[in-house]
């Protein structure tokens, strides 16, 4: 059992290794019963008091409630990073409560989170407790050590990714099981990506294969992430056609990693050639290929920044980007990620915003807004009786609460002069009649006065 007296409310971060740009991993979101306790201790100058508070709270809270608190504090992007040396005594407190089930995965990461505090000696004792636990159940051995590499990867601790690495190596080398070998390399060559060294994951893939091991579709894609990641984008390339010339297809989740990596070095040229070749290969787009392009285009960016300036339609923003990103943005739209979103029924017209970022969110509305007044001019779509747009409340957001995209529909809405407002019954949903919507949209240049009807015909 972690000692439940040992805390400090400081931990200092290790620095990101260079070029590298980080996951961002999920947060367990905290329950109002967690964000009061956090809330209280926070302001606690003595330890003791913050013991007994967390005692309390263990002894007074579900299930749910106290694991999601201890996972929230684990979390490399907990939004109380100066509390998160509390996980050590609320996991000691929690562990003795009788529906408490012990997991390896929960132990890795606390013996993560000792590394990044530096209190190693705690970390290998708690190591050395569990590997005793486990005994000969190497398939369970195995797990822990996945998930303590994963775990370090997270923190971008490369002492810890090393060092748990080089205990799975050992393991993978004394077993005859395939599935534990496998399992393993799969593990050591993600971490080693994840904290920026995909030329050792490289060499491992290579050592798979000494070994009689085929490399699948996840090491290989795995490779692709890391040297994109790096800025090694020649190394990138050389990676995705060894892909496809070991007979994987590359998928959309692979496209996306490839265009995101280019659109952070500005290479808006390959962005497009790899659209292109998307497209030409039968690949489908997907929200995240919209987020993974438009992030990239800086310009899209700064016009978000002043949305009461946003051009308002599709040609205006084309007019306002520069040749490459206008290019990028014309080769978004001829997908059908729209379509993707958009459920057109003859009772309501929903269209879903989930999972996009600000600048998708954006140019999503422009194609809707477009594509609806086509279709509704032409005459062959019903009037559907009422128009749903989801855009969520803000809950996963990183500002609590507050939903950008609902921000930047409202203010589009409003400036449009367009009949949805605000759902009552769900606050992250804006709703219309559908023939008040079709009516509007169809007339629209009517709702503009005449400078803006001038300005937009320049």
């Amino acid at each position: 059992m972690i000692g439940v007296c040992s805390i400090q409310l400081s931990l200092s971060a290790r620095p990101v290794s260079a070029g590298f740009r980080q996951r961002s991993p999920l947060v367990c979101v905290l329950t109002k019963q967690g964000q009061r306790l956090l809330s209280s201790i926070a302001t606690t100058e003595q330890p003791s008091a913050a013991i007994s508070l967390l005692r309390k709270f263990v002894a007074s809270s579900s299930k749910h409630v106290a694991l999601s608190t201890l996972s929230h504090l684990l979390s490399p992007s907990t939004s109380h990073p100066r509390l998160s040396s509390l996980a050590f005594p609320l996991y000691g407190i929690i562990e003795q409560e009788s529906w408490f089930t012990w997991n390896s995965k929960l132990v890795a990461d606390l013996i993560s989170l000792l590394y990044k505090a530096e209190r190693f000696d705690e970390a290998d004792n708690l190591f050395g407790e569990t590997v005793l636990k486990l005994g000969f159940r190497e398939r369970d051995l195995c797990m822990f050590y996945c998930n303590l590499v994963d775990a370090h990867a997270k923190h971008m601790s490369e002492r810890g990714v090393s060092d748990s690495c080089t205990r799975l190596k050992q393991l993978i080398l004394a077993s005859s099981s395939v599935y534990v070998k496998q399992k393993g390399y799969e593990s050591i060559i993600a971490g080693f990506c994840e904290i920026g060294s995909p030329d050792k994951a490289e060499n491992l893939i290579e050592e798979m294969r000494e070994n009689g091991l085929k490399p699948s579709a996840f090491e290989l894609r795995t490779l692709v992430y890391g040297y994109g990641q790096m800025g090694l984008l020649e190394d990138m390339k050389r990676s995705v056609g060894q892909m496809e010339k070991e007979g994987f297809e590359l998928d959309t989740v692979c496209y996306n990693m490839v265009l995101s990596s280019f659109g952070a070095r500005n290479e808006f040229l390959d962005m497009l050639l790899w659209l292109k070749k998307m497209t030409n290969s039968g690949i489908p787009f997907s929200i995240r290929t919209y987020n993974s392009v438009l992030n990239s285009c800086p310009t899209i960016i700064l016009l978000l920044e002043d949305m009461k300036s946003l051009p308002l339609t599709v040609n205006e923003l084309v007019d306002d980007l520069k040749t490459g990103e206008a290019d990028l943005v014309l080769e978004l739209m001829k997908s059908d990620v729209l379509d993707q979103v958009m459920e057109w029924k003859s009772t309501e017209l929903k269209l879903d915003m989930h999972g996009m970022h600000l600048s998708t969110a954006y140019l999503i509305l422009l194609q809707w807004f477009n594509e609806l007044k086509v279709r509704f001019g032409d005459g062959n779509h019903e009037t559907p009786t009422e128009i749903l747009v989801v855009c969520g409340s803000g809950k996963h957001s990183s500002k609590r609460g507050e939903s950008p995209v609902k921000v930047l529909a409202k203010e589009m809405v409003t400036r449009m002069k367009c009949p949805l407002r605000i759902d009552r019954k769900n606050i992250g949903c804006f709703i219309g009649k559908g023939k008040t919507f079709k009516d509007w949209l169809c007339n629209e240049d009517s709702n503009k006065n005449p400078a803006e009807i001038i300005k937009a015909q320049v």
